[in-house]
C-alpha cells in the first residue's frame, strides 16, 4: 500500500449518464482504498459547484498530497477553479473511457478532462493527466507513480537538511543558495557547528553510544569495538542522531575532510554509512544538493538506501563507468559475497570506513544540480555489474543503457557536479515527472 494522502473528487453533470458514471466512481473508490493509506471522498458524484464547495470546506483540515479530480462526465472549468481556491497542491486529472460507442455520447469524460487541464495550465498550477478505466493496469501504474511523485513534492516542502560544517575549499558545487532552495522546493537548511559536535560527542557516557556500536557490529564484518576510531564513530554518530531527532532534520551534508582526521582522529565515512542505512541520508564534503538527491531517491524507491559517489573510471569494452568514494556506503549496499567490511581511509589510512564493492542490480543515477540558469535534474539508468571491487573504499561498476563515451562527454560538456546519487530501483519515470511538475530542466540518459 502506498503511503499517501489523497483527496478524491469525482465530478459530473446530471445531463449525462450518471448511472454509468456512478459505476466508474464505485470501482475507482474501491481500488484507491486498496492502494492508498488515506483516501477522502464524497459519497457520490458531485454535480454542482455549490455541492463541491461544501465538500471542500469539510476537507480543509486534512494534509493531502494530491487532489485526484476525476472528470466522470464533462463539466466546465468552474469546478476545478473552486478546487484551486481551497487546495494549492498538485492535481491529477482523470478521464475515463466512454461506456459504449454508437448513439448518444454518454459521458464526454475526455473533453471534461481536456477542459480541466486547460484551466490548470492557464493557472500555472502543477497537474498531470491520466486516461483509462479503474481496472486497467497501465492506468493504475500511472496513478500510483503520480501519487508517489506528489507525495515527494509535499515531503520536500517539509525537508530540513542539516549541514555540519562548510564544504572543503574549492568544492563550490557542494554549496547551495538557501533562499532559492526554500523558494523552489520548500527545503530548509539547518547549520550545525562541526567542532562543537566533535567536542560534545566525546563527552557522551558509554551507555549513550554503545547501542550504535552494537548495531554496527551486526552489519559490519571485521568491526573491532576496541579500536579507538570505531568508538569515535559510535560517539559522533550517536551525538548527531540525537541532535537531528531533536531538530527534525531528515538529511545531512557533512564536511568530512580534513577536519575529521585532524580534529576527531577518525574518518567520517562510517557515520555517513550508518545514518544512511537507518534512514537519514548523509552526503560527504557538505554536498547539500547531493544530500537532497539521495533523499529524493530514497523516497521514490520506497526507502531503499541510496549511494553517492564520484564518476572515476570508464570501460568502453563493457560500456560501463565506475562510481567510487573513500569509504561511505550504507551497509545494505555491499555485495552479499563479502558484506560490508570495516576498513581504513584509502588515502589517510585512518578508520573507520566501509570497504566493499556494491551489489549487482538495476540502478537509477540521479543528480539535483544548480547552474547560473537555475536548477536542473540529471536522470540516468544502468545496471550495477557483478564484478570484483573496482577500487579501495566503496565502488560499483555500472553498465549504462546509453553509449558510454558519448554519455560521459555530454556530462562533462554540460558541467554536471562530480557527485552522483544512485539507488537500486528504476525510478527514472518518476524523476522525469518530478522535473515536469516542478518546472525544472531535466536531462535524461535512458
Amino acid at each position: 500500500m502506498l503511503e499517501t494522502s489523497l483527496l478524491y473528487v469525482p465530478i459530473g453533470r446530471t445531463t449525462f449518464d450518471l448511472a454509468a458514471g456512478e459505476q466508474y466512481r464505485q470501482q475507482s473508490a474501491v481500488w484507491l482504498q486498496d492502494q492508498c493509506t488515506v483516501v477522502q471522498q464524497p459519497e457520490k458524484i458531485i454535480t454542482s459547484v455549490a455541492e463541491l464547495e461544501d465538500f471542500l470546506l469539510s476537507m480543509k483540515d486534512y494534509p493531502f498530497d494530491t487532489v485526484l479530480y476525476q472528470s466522470v462526465t464533462f463539466a466546465d472549468g468552474e469546478f476545478i477553479e473552486k478546487v484551486l481556491k481551497h487546495f494549492q497542491i498538485p492535481v491529477v486529472v482523470w478521464s475515463v473511457r466512454e461506456p459504449s460507442v454508437g448513439g448518444r455520447l454518454r459521458l464526454n469524460s475526455l473533453t471534461g478532462g481536456n477542459s480541466t487541464c486547460n484551466v490548470l495550465r492557464n493557472h500555472r498550477h502543477p497537474f498531470s493527466f491520466v486516461f483509462g478505466n479503474p481496472e486497467e493496469k497501465q492506468l493504475q501504474t500511472r496513478l500510483l507513480r503520480q501519487f508517489q511523485v506528489n507525495r515527494v513534492i509535499r515531503k520536500l516542502k517539509q525537508l530540513t537538511v542539516g549541514v555540519i560544517g562548510d564544504h572543503p575549499p574549492g568544492f563550490f558545487f557542494s554549496s547551495a543558495n538557501e533562499e532559492k532552495l526554500q523558494q523552489i522546493f520548500g527545503v530548509n537548511i539547518h547549520k550545525m557547528d562541526l567542532y562543537q559536535a566533535f567536542a560534545e560527542c566525546v563527552k557522551l557516557p558509554q551507555d549513550q553510544w554503545m547501542n550504535t556500536l552494537e548495531l554496527a557490529e551486526t552489519k559490519v564484518v571485521g568491526l573491532n569495538r576496541t579500536d579507538e576510531t570505531v568508538q569515535k564513530f559510535a560517539q559522533f554518530a550517536s551525538y548527531v542522531q540525537s541532535y537531528i531527532q531533536d531538530h527534525n532534520i531528515q538529511a545531512l551534508a557533512v564536511r568530512c575532510w580534513p577536519d575529521f582526521f585532524n580534529e576527531l582522529g577518525a574518518a567520517a565515512c562510517s557515520t555517513l554509512s550508518h545514518l544512511t542505512e537507518y534512514g537519514v541520508v548523509s552526503s560527504c564534503e557538505s554536498d547539500i544538493h547531493g544530500s537532497i538527491s539521495m533523499f529524493l531517491l530514497r523516497e521514490l524507491s520506497s526507502g531503499s538506501a541510496p549511494y553517492l559517489g564520484d564518476l572515476v573510471h570508464i570501460d568502453e569494452a563493457n560500456n560501463s563507468v565506475v562510481f567510487w568514494h573513500c569509504g561511505a556506503g550504507a551497509y545494505s549496499l555491499a555485495h552479499p559475497a563479502t558484506g560490508a567490511q570495516a576498513g581504513v581511509h584509502p588515502n589517510r589510512k585512518i578508520g573507520m570506513t566501509m570497504e566493499f564493492g556494491l551489489k549487482p542490480g538495476e540502478v537509477t543515477i540521479f543528480r539535483l544540480g544548480f547552474t547560473p540558469d537555475g536548477y536542473r535534474l540529471l536522470v540516468m539508468k544502468g545496471k550495477a555489474v557483478d564484478s570484483p571491487q573496482p577500487f579501495s573504499g566503496t565502488s560499483v561498476e555500472v553498465a549504462l543503457t546509453t553509449e558510454v563515451t558519448e554519455t560521459v562527454y555530454k556530462l562533462m560538456n554540460e558541467g554536471f557536479e562530480p557527485h552522483y546519487a544512485l539507488v537500486y530501483a528504476d525510478v527514472t519515470k518518476a524523476l522525469i515527472e518530478l522535473g515536469r511538475q516542478l518546472g525544472i530542466e531535466t536531462i535524461v540518459f535512458v
